[in-house]
């Protein structure tokens, strides 16, 4: 069982501007419930770029609820240009750690966040770059590599534990791993 700190257990438990927003001016979605864990991020944006409410839907565990709760109450009152700047790794810091198994939750954050933002924005994402390698979750071969990188990974468990990557059926690991030793050689 996983260790969850106060402040991930107070989120969960007491969550933050849950709630479908009315007339949102932006939205961000990321996830999917077949696969267990899924984020509705809603916005209102002044004419300033500032973020003036931000209020989530979200479909899964503990983490999932503690991390929607904490990004919603982390962006509250900044600017656009400040929001993209949060990565995972702040929403986990803010809610004093995540289970690393758990850290793809804060990611959810991050990628409804970056989506919700980009469409206010007018910027369409049409494809995700790269070759898939992940059928059951969606993942890219880029996307694997850029959170190596970013987040100084080691194996294919902490990709499945960042990006749930190879925690469906299990038949990309082996090609999780050779994407992770190319990106530890490159580094």
């Amino acid at each position: 069982m996983w260790e969850y700190t106060d402040k991930v257990k107070d989120h969960f438990l007491n969550p933050r501007n849950v709630g479908v927003m009315e007339n949102p001016d932006a939205i961000g979605e990321t996830g999917s419930l077949s696969c267990g864990d899924a984020l509705k991020l809603f916005l209102k944006i002044n004419k300033n770029e500032r973020i003036t409410d931000a209020s989530f839907m979200t479909f899964g565990c503990a983490s999932a609820v503690a991390s929607s709760s904490a990004l919603t109450e982390m962006i509250k009152g900044i600017t656009l240009n400040d929001a993209l700047k949060i990565t995972n790794d702040d929403i986990a810091d803010y809610l004093d750690g995540l289970p690393k198994a758990k850290m793809h939750c804060s990611v959810m954050g991050q990628d409804a966040l970056r989506k919700a933002i980009n469409s206010y924005r007018g910027i369409q994402i049409m494809e995700k770059p790269g070759n898939v390698v992940c059928e059951c979750f969606g993942v890219t071969d880029l996307e694997i590599i850029e959170a190596v990188k970013e987040n100084h990974l080691k194996s294919a468990e902490d990709v499945t534990c960042y990006l749930k990557a190879g925690g469906g059926c299990g038949n990309c690991l082996e090609r999780i791993e050779e994407i992770v030793e190319a990106a530890k050689a490159e580094a």
